[in-house]
C-alpha cells in the first residue's frame, strides 16, 4: 500500500506542469551591429521577429539572444516586418547605413520581400522602386486575402502588392511626399481600408482598397509617428520617437467612432522608457516595443550591438522608465 501511494504521489507531481515563468517586461538583448527596426510575433516558435536596418535580415530573437531566419543579398536594409498565413512580408529598401548600401543602390533600391515562415524561404522579391525619385519601403500590412500595402517614405506614394507577387500604385498624392520622412507606419483595418501615418507631420490617413484617400482629425498630430498596431478592442496604438523629426519617444492608443473619420487620443505613455522606440508587436504575452539603438548608426557615429524590447504597460501607473500620462485624455 505504502509503494502504491509513494507511485501515486510520483505521476500526480510529474504530470502536473510547471507553472508558465511570467513574461519580462524588458527584455535586453546583444547581437553584433543588429540595429533592429521592425517587430513581428512568431506564433510557429513563439518568438519576436526583428528586421535588421544594418544587416538586412529577419532575426528570431529569443531572451535577448538572435539567430538568422531571413538572409537574401537582394534585401539591403530590412524595415517593416509583418507575420500572417504562415508568411513574413518585409519592406526593405537602403537609407545609406546597411552593411549592403552602395551609392548605386541608395534610395533606389526598394521592395517587398514574402518568405516562408517555416523555412525562410523567399516567395516573392518584389521591386517598389516604381516611378521617378528616390525610393525606400518601410511599412507593410496586410489584408485578409494575402494583399500587402507598402508605404514609401521617401516618395508619394503607398504600394499594393497582390498575394501572387504583382505591385501597383495603390495611390499617389502630394500629402504623402515629403522632403524628410513621409507616410511611415500603416496597419490594415479588417473594414476593408488602411491607416497610415506621415512622419515628419504627424498626420494620420485612411486609405481604401480603391485608393480613396481622408485625413482622419487628430486632437493631436503624432509627430514622428513610426510603427503601429490596430489592437483587438479597435483601438490604434502608435509609437512615436524623434529620430529624424521633433517628436517625442511615447506611444500613444487613439480611438475613433466614426469609422476613422476622427480619433481622439484615449492613452499615453511619455516618456516611453527607451530613447529611439520605433514600433509596437503584439504577442500572447501583450505588446512589446522595440528600440534599436537607431541614433548611433542614423547618426553615423558607430555601430551597437544593443537592443531593447519592452512591454507595453496594460494598466495605469509607472512602467519601465515611462510614465502613464493618462487612461482617458480629453
Amino acid at each position: 500500500m505504502m509503494r502504491f501511494l509513494m507511485v501515486l504521489v510520483l505521476v500526480v507531481v510529474t504530470a502536473t506542469p510547471a507553472a508558465a515563468a511570467p513574461a519580462p517586461d524588458v527584455i535586453t538583448g546583444r547581437s553584433a551591429a543588429l540595429h533592429p527596426e521592425g517587430i513581428a510575433w512568431d506564433p510557429l516558435r513563439h518568438a519576436f521577429l526583428l528586421g535588421s536596418i544594418r544587416r538586412g535580415t529577419v532575426e528570431v530573437v529569443r531572451d535577448g539572444t538572435t539567430k538568422t531566419l531571413v538572409s537574401d543579398p537582394r534585401m539591403v536594409s530590412a524595415f517593416g516586418v509583418h507575420v500572417v498565413g504562415g508568411r513574413i512580408y518585409v519592406a526593405h529598401g537602403d537609407m545609406g547605413v546597411g552593411a549592403r548600401s552602395t551609392p548605386e543602390t541608395t534610395y533606389r533600391s526598394s521592395g517587398l520581400g514574402v518568405f516562408d515562415l517555416a523555412t525562410g524561404r523567399p516567395l516573392h522579391l518584389v521591386d517598389l522602386a516604381i516611378g521617378p525619385g528616390r525610393h525606400s519601403a518601410n511599412d507593410v500590412a496586410v489584408d485578409h486575402a494575402g494583399n500587402a500595402y507598402v508605404t514609401d517614405p521617401a516618395s508619394d506614394a503607398l504600394y499594393l502588392v497582390d498575394r501572387d507577387g504583382r505591385a501597383t500604385v495603390l495611390a499617389r498624392d502630394p500629402r504623402f511626399g515629403s522632403d524628410t520622412i513621409g507616410l511611415n507606419g500603416i496597419v490594415w483595418h479588417p473594414e476593408g481600408y488602411a491607416l497610415a501615418v506621415r512622419y515628419d507631420t504627424g498626420a494620420l490617413f485612411k486609405i481604401t482598397r480603391s485608393g480613396r484617400i481622408s485625413e482622419v482629425a487628430l486632437d493631436r498630430p503624432l509627430v514622428g509617428g513610426d510603427g503601429m498596431d490596430l489592437r483587438p478592442d479597435g483601438t490604434l496604438a502608435v509609437v512615436t520617437n524623434s529620430l529624424g523629426a521633433p517628436g517625442e519617444a511615447a506611444v500613444s492608443v487613439l480611438r475613433s467612432g466614426d469609422g476613422w473619420g476622427t480619433a481622439r487620443t484615449t492613452r499615453r505613455v511619455a516618456p516611453w522608457g527607451d530613447d529611439e522606440p520605433t514600433t509596437i508587436a503584439r504577442s500572447p504575452h501583450g505588446s512589446y516595443v522595440v528600440d534599436g539603438d537607431l541614433g548611433t548608426l542614423i547618426g553615423g557615429t558607430g555601430l551597437s550591438d544593443a537592443h531593447t524590447l519592452r512591454k507595453f504597460p496594460e494598466s495605469r501607473g509607472r512602467h519601465g522608465g515611462g510614465a502613464v500620462a493618462s487612461d482617458a485624455i480629453g
